[in-house]
């Protein structure tokens, strides 16, 4: 039985990872921290777990007493932690913040998209989870990179539900303005663009294209709707074939024939794909549940990864339909 920590336990991202970890066969919950509601019952914050779980959050944090953390705090947050509280040498870290993502000669972890670096999270301790942008976007293009196809500019436009913007309350995520609504934000500078590219260069050196990105807030709760294009004269058989053939022993990533709808992956670990050319272009659309297959999900995946498990274990979700 892996023992578990987690730290920053009031988000969204991890009432989803409470709810993944409660039901997986293999994994025991041996706290969940959290600064602002140390002493209130799990429940009180995450009502969908009621019934589940008796458990309550803890101002503690007794690394010593698991075998991995994770870390569900918000940006910033998990690099202070690590530098206050020297984590135990066999301790296992997956982080689901930003501040690990890129790869620096000042720390070890690893970039987490297992569709990427599947070998080198195996043999891991530390585990940077990837965005959910990110993660959508990428699995978009990664088969193209791994072929040299990406030699022009990629244009990318993904709208996201309002849990991507975090459980805190701010103008843009209140029901009243974002209902009924849409909008851009950073566009060509989001904060994901960083690890798209780190990731794409792995594959293919020779990228040096812009990533031309336009965010969306949608009027939805969850889900990332992304449609990228790129110029290519390859017809569209051998692109099929191609990434066939880099997803075909990934186990939530799948190439639909069918213009696919984002219900078919809410509440699921899945990322859809579907490819279409248009003269010498070709359009890729990619859809990911953000706080599943963009983060906790995720996390697990990468969990069962780090610990020889099955990599599926504990995430055979089914979507929310109608």
């Amino acid at each position: 039985m892996i023992r578990i920590g987690i730290i920053g336990g009031a988000g969204y991202t991890a009432g989803e990872l409470i709810r993944l970890l409660i039901n997986h066969p293999d994994a025991e919950i041996v706290f969940i921290h959290s600064g602002s509601h140390a002493g209130d019952k799990v429940t009180d914050v995450h009502g969908g777990l009621f019934g589940e779980t008796e458990m309550r959050f803890t101002s503690e944090a007794p690394l010593e007493a698991v075998d991995l953390v994770f870390f569900c705090n918000a940006h910033g947050d998990t690099r202070k932690f690590i530098e206050r509280n020297p984590l135990p040498e066999a301790l296992k870290v997956i982080d689901l913040s930003a501040d690990y993502r890129i790869r620096s000669q000042e720390h070890d972890f690893i970039y987490g998209l297992p569709e990427l670096n599947r070998r080198q999270i195996c043999k891991s301790k530390h585990v940077a989870n990837p965005g959910c942008f990110a993660t959508c976007i990428q699995l978009a293009v990664l088969p193209l990179a791994k072929h040299l196809m990406l030699n022009s500019e990629l244009h990318v436009h993904a709208i996201t539900g309002s849990t991507g913007a975090g459980v805190r309350p701010g103008a843009t995520t209140h029901f009243s303005w974002r209902n009924d609504n849409i909008s851009i934000y950073k566009p060509f500078e989001h904060q994901h663009l960083e690890e798209i590219r780190q990731s794409l260069v792995q594959l293919q050196h020779s990228f040096h294209s812009s990533i031309n990105f336009i965010p969306m807030r949608g009027n939805f709760t969850r889900g990332i709707f992304a449609t990228t294009y790129i110029g290519t004269k390859i017809d569209l058989a051998e692109i099929r074939s191609i990434y066939e053939t880099y997803y075909n022993d990934h186990s939530f990533t799948f190439l639909t024939d069918k213009n696919p709808d984002l219900k078919q992956v809410v509440n699921t670990n899945k990322c859809l794909l579907y490819l279409q050319k248009f003269a010498d272009k070709l359009l890729i659309v990619s859809m990911i549940d953000n706080l599943l297959k963009g983060a906790s999900g995720q996390a697990v995946h990468n969990m069962n990864l780090l610990f020889g498990l099955e990599e599926t274990v504990g995430l055979h979700l089914k979507p929310s339909g109608f």
